[in-house]
């Protein structure tokens, strides 16, 4: 064991040696009024458990959307005139064995049409079926055009009411859409409101509830219901979550178990698993206090404030472990360590917190909240476990056999092969074979992010994994209705009387029409102008030869008297043109939005403005958009804020660089990983790739203070190296091991892009940690040097160093 001195080790003294006006003012304060300390915490966490207590979980389409973009800003102006292009759910009805003209299936398709109509939250003036007034058809007979609602008047059942039916959606221009090609299902479609005629915003739970409820009641014999939609997602994400309940369960148990077989004294584990649950209920207490709720975004940060807590009250055990065991009371331990690491923990902490912080910016609503959620988390771990839990192990201590424990461990780590190896990269040779070696990993892993989309990459709904019903059922729409149910409309603005049956805006539509319908993903399109060239082609018996935009006004006014309002709106003032599309990939969506705009700039006049983008394409199209144009802003500031953090830390630039670059290593190599998963940058993934910054640099926070700390003291990089890792090296191993552990039972998980996140974290906090223990030393082999000319074998002393670590061992 290494001689005691007055900062790493300090002289162990009994509670009658100990001067309590010893240290800073802070120590002071919180230790000489422990139980008032310990009284506040139970009265603050009585009052937020109860606040807790009354916190939802609910989701919001609004939420997920970036509001302020130009596109969605758009949607919102014209979103009286859009009804149906924003929030929505498609419900097919299939009969499996027959097609959709029979008696006893249409019967059913009225009940359950009827029924999702009187739904709360459904806007029934934009609500389409078969059944459903607004649905209707068109034909040309001897006398002129005729038309009227598909389900024909007197229809009772009859074959004679089926046939005529059949010739109705015939000519209703709803193939492909409300039918299915194959005519074995039709699709009920279900705009959604905001919020509820009493103010009170959609529950999706419940709305998701009364879609599996009508479900349940009508899917028997030949009748199967396919629903896909937002709220859907969301409802079936919301019951998922519950599931995860467990996996928080089997996390604590797992980390529990971790930190019990390092420490094998039971009273202290449960004190750090007990301070990092507190953290918790204080996050969800208040969390509802301001008045929000958690989503299946937020639904994990209570995971990682838990693991976060743990890995943490894991420090602070140990060193109050190592204090015990060399003679220290209990009281003075706590307090020896409390000097010790407050700082450095501090320090992680706040990275944790600005890495959560800086999403803020990104104008979403929903990774705002998350990034507001996760703040609270981490600053009240800095509380809990760097204030709350010393004092607890002041009173308790830990058992003598574990502190005895501790001691032999130390000696004998500091013999071990494992820290004898990780040594070895303080000296030349073998720190330029690390560099060299993390240089091409990194080299590999900047190749792989170079790769790395934007958006989904899966059809589907990618947070759900693909044998989910969810997907099952998008499956099946997409292999019966040519239409898709991803539809990115183009807005277009129309001046004058009349203006949108205008010649010149019809001709302008029609040629975008012509031109997206030649993009790869482009299932079909839809618009007034086509619907010109459908009826002017059914005027003349259906002669193609007269398939044309005909420059008439009058033909034109009188095909737009007659036209769905779904095409232009009452006023005559906008146009919509409607793209369906076979996916909303990144790629698609980009070709799509990259086309249209570059049509725009050149067609767009004082008369006619193409404007994007309303539709679910189109929304998560821009949303798409503020993700790439947030994603590496938002990584330089997490960045930018960490380094501040080190620097005010550490004072030297070149600790600085040996702390950072082992994250720039890992987030390269996570990019890398994201591609190789299939992940795409989203609202999902991109709160996670800022975590992992914040949390990684606790690793390099905890041995680097030590190490510079010795090294101030005259140390060489060897021996001061050596020490930090008999003093804190298990234990980063063990919260490396902890925090993966903590995140690596989301695995399991029906929500596919929770599994995903479980992952990604998992490899992060492990490649933190690896860079923290092999690039650490060998980076400092070239910019890190003590105050005395004690050098390790081969390393040469950097002239010109100014830099002066910070003493972290005297306090704050």
């Amino acid at each position: 064991m290494h001689t005691p001195d007055n900062n790493l080790n300090l002289a162990p003294v009994g509670l009658d040696q100990f001067d309590k006006q010893s240290g800073n003012a802070l120590e002071r304060l919180l230790f000489n009024n422990r139980l008032a300390i310990i009284v506040l915490c139970v009265v603050v966490t009585a009052l937020l458990g109860w606040q807790a207590s009354h916190l939802s979980l609910n989701a919001s389409y609004e939420k997920t959307i970036p509001t302020s973009h130009p596109y969605i800003a758009n949607f919102l102006e014209k979103q009286d005139d859009l009804k149906g292009l924003g929030n929505s759910v498609r419900i097919a009805v299939a009969n499996t064995s027959g097609s959709i003209y029979d008696a006893d299936y249409m019967a059913t398709l009225q009940q359950i049409s009827d029924e999702v109509f009187l739904l709360p939250g459904v806007d029934r003036t934009g609500m389409k079926s078969l059944w459903t007034p607004n649905t209707r058809w068109i034909g040309v007979t001897e006398e002129g055009l005729e038309g009227g609602p598909v389900i024909p008047d007197g229809y009772n059942g009859s074959a004679a009411s089926l046939a005529q039916l059949e010739a109705n959606i015939a000519r209703s221009g709803e193939v492909g859409q409300l039918v299915a090609l194959d005519a074995t299902a039709s699709a009920i479609y279900v705009p959604l409101l905001a919020q509820l005629p009493d103010g009170s915003t959609l529950d999706y739970e419940v709305f998701s509830k009364q879609l599996e409820d009508i479900r349940s009641r009508y899917e028997h014999g030949n009748i199967q219901l396919h629903i896909t939609g937002f709220a859907k997602i969301m409802g079936d994400l919301i019951d998922g979550l519950y599931e995860v309940l467990t996996f928080f369960l089997i996390s604590i148990a797992i980390v529990t178990s971790i930190v019990y077989l390092y420490t094998r004294c039971f009273v202290s584990t449960k004190l750090v698993v007990t301070s990092s649950l507190i953290a918790v209920v204080w996050q969800l207490g208040l969390i509802s206090a301001l008045g929000y709720s958690l989503d299946p975004y937020s639904m994990l940060v209570p995971f990682l404030v838990f693991a976060i807590g743990m890995s943490h009250g894991a420090q602070k055990m140990n060193g109050i472990m190592q204090d015990i065991g060399r003679g220290a009371h209990k009281y003075v331990a706590a307090r020896y360590t409390f000097r010790r690491l407050f700082m450095a923990g501090l320090t992680a902490l706040l990275a944790d917190a600005v890495g959560f912080a800086v999403l803020l910016v990104i104008d979403i609503k929903v990774i705002q909240e998350l990034a507001i959620a996760a703040s609270l988390g981490v600053g009240v771990l800095i509380f809990t476990n760097l204030i709350l839990l010393p004092i607890l192990l002041s009173y308790t201590g830990v058992s003598a056999k574990a502190a005895k424990r501790s001691l032999r461990a130390e000696e004998s780590e500091e013999k071990s092969r494992l820290w004898a190896f990780l040594d070895l990269f303080t000296r030349r040779g073998p720190a330029i074979a690390g560099i060299a070696v993390m240089t091409v990993i990194g080299g590999l892993g900047y190749w792989g992010s170079t790769h790395l989309k934007i958006g989904d990459l899966d059809p589907g709904a990618p947070e759900l994994r693909q044998d989910s019903r969810y997907n099952q059922d998008v499956a099946f729409m997409s292999d019966h209705f040519g239409a898709s149910s991803d539809v990115f409309a183009i807005m277009v603005e129309t001046d004058g009387q009349a203006g949108c049956a205008n010649y010149e805006a019809l001709r302008r539509v029609d040629a975008l029409e012509w031109q997206l319908r030649q993009l790869p993903g482009v299932v079909t399109t839809n618009s007034m102008a086509l619907l010109n060239r459908q009826v002017l082609t059914g005027l003349n018996e259906g002669n193609p030869k007269w398939f044309e935009l005909i420059k008439n006004q009058s033909m034109l006014n009188f095909v737009t008297a007659s036209a769905p309002r779904g095409l232009y709106n009452d006023a005559c003032s906008l146009l919509t043109l409607y793209v369906y599309l076979a996916d909303h990939k990144a790629d698609t969506l980009t070709r799509i939005v990259e086309h249209v705009e570059g049509f725009a700039a050149v067609n767009n006049t004082d008369q006619v403005r193409f404007k994007l983008a309303a539709g679910s394409a189109g929304i998560e199209a821009a949303t798409n958009i503020v993700v790439k144009d947030a994603w590496r802003d938002m990584l330089f500031m997490v960045y930018g804020a960490v380094i501040l953090l080190c620097f005010i830390t550490f004072r030297s630039w070149r600790a600085v660089v040996v702390a950072i670059l082992p994250l720039v290593l890992t987030s390269l190599l996570a990019e890398a990983l994201m591609v190789a998963l299939g992940m795409g940058v989203k609202v999902a993934t991109l709160p996670v790739i800022a975590l992992g910054v914040g949390i990684g640099v606790d690793y390099a926070l905890y041995i680097l203070s030590v190490t510079l700390t010795r090294m101030e003291q005259g140390e060489s990089l060897s021996d001061a190296y050596q020490h930090a890792l008999a003093f804190t090296g298990k234990v980063v191993l063990m919260t490396g091991m902890t925090l993966a552990a903590g995140v690596s039972t989301w695995v399991f998980s029906v929500i596919k892009f929770q599994a995903d996140m479980g992952i990604l974290l998992a490899f992060m906090f492990l490649w933190n940690m690896v860079g923290a223990m092999v690039l650490l030393p060998a980076l400092g082999h070239f910019l890190l040097r003590s105050k005395t000319k004690t050098q390790n074998p081969g390393s040469q002393p950097l002239s010109g160093d100014k830099s002066r670590p910070v003493n972290v061992t005297q306090g704050v």
